[in-house]
């Protein structure tokens, strides 16, 4: 029988998310069994994982996921997502979250009309700053603000932890040749683009429309993911290039996130900030209840109808 969408844990209530590698999952009840040996006593673990409390599956290198856990986690809401090691690149993810379109409509209105979207554009920048945003400053202006308050965080992040810092830059053909922090900032930002790519699909929005991004099909998950970078990824990442450590960096940044998301109830502050930008909901999720109760059609009527030739 399919899953009542309304009886599941809102999104904003749910963990962050979980990174599994060399492992096989499958079903378990209501939840999902992950299957892996012991690097040290060589031993097969069975670790049983509620996925109603998840928001955020990650599978990395190695790992095995069955049709009937992907069934399970669908139904529960749970995005899964295929990553490259320790969450570093996305490669693909299976959709979940609500059956309505309504909030994918609200956001492809206002980022197509050039008004609409410039005002959300506003909105996107007034919540980087603590001060008031002049409104007869220029796009063009606010991005110079935006570049000028990065490039203070990262000054000051060095002094603290005392780290020599020659500027943002990376080379993606060479992951490992970049120094420890700037890899760590790209480990951050990888992970924090995956909550918040989570965060869109789980609410109903398309990542593909951004307003600040655009081109890119996580063009509105990059606007989202600007505003906690410079709270969440930025310390982080210094924090861990400053460690003495045989962990990867990678993995430690990671873990330090996810900590983070848990103990600032981060999913909730990003569904209120999604909900803030576009908007209360007009309408409730009248779908989420009867997945396979037809659309409507255009002019407002229920489908799913044999009309006659006068439409009625």
């Amino acid at each position: 029988m399919p899953q009542d969408l309304t009886l599941i844990p809102k999104f904003r209530d749910r963990l962050s998310y979980l990174y599994v590698e060399h492992a096989a999952i499958e079903r378990e009840q209501n939840s999902i069994a992950l299957h892996a040996v012991d690097p040290q006593s060589e031993e097969l673990i069975e670790t049983h994982v509620p996925v109603c409390d998840i928001a955020l599956l990650m599978l990395g290198p190695g790992t095995k996921l069955s049709h009937r856990a992907m069934d399970i986690l669908a139904r529960n809401n749970c995005l899964v997502a295929w990553v490259g090691e320790e969450g570093v690149r996305m490669y693909a993810f299976a959709t979940g979250g609500t059956h309505s379109s309504a909030r994918l409509l609200r956001q492809a209105a206002l980022v197509s009309n050039p008004q609409s979207r410039l005002d959300v554009v506003r909105k996107l920048y007034a919540k980087r700053f603590p001060e008031a945003l002049d409104l007869q400053v220029s796009i063009e202006q606010l991005r110079g603000k935006e570049g000028h308050r990065v490039r203070q965080a990262y000054a000051a992040q060095a002094e603290r932890y005392g780290i020599e810092w020659q500027g943002r830059s990376y080379d993606r053909n060479k992951w490992q040749g970049g120094d420890p922090v700037n890899t760590a900032l790209s480990a951050a930002n990888a992970c924090l683009y995956g909550v918040c790519h989570a965060a869109c699909l789980s609410m109903g929005f398309s990542p593909a429309l951004g307003f600040i991004h655009t081109g890119k099909q996580l063009s509105f998950v990059y606007d989202l993911a600007d505003l906690y970078k410079l709270e969440l990824s930025v310390p982080i990442s210094f924090a861990a290039a400053a460690e003495v450590s045989e962990v990867p960096i990678e993995r430690r940044v990671r873990l330090g996130l996810r900590d983070r998301f848990r103990e600032t109830r981060f999913l909730e502050r990003v569904s209120a900030d999604l909900m803030e930008l576009f908007g209360p909901d007009e309408e409730e999720d009248r779908f989420d209840d009867d997945p396979a109760r037809p659309g409507e059609l255009v002019g407002g009527v229920e489908g799913g109808v044999a009309y006659d030739e006068e439409g009625n």
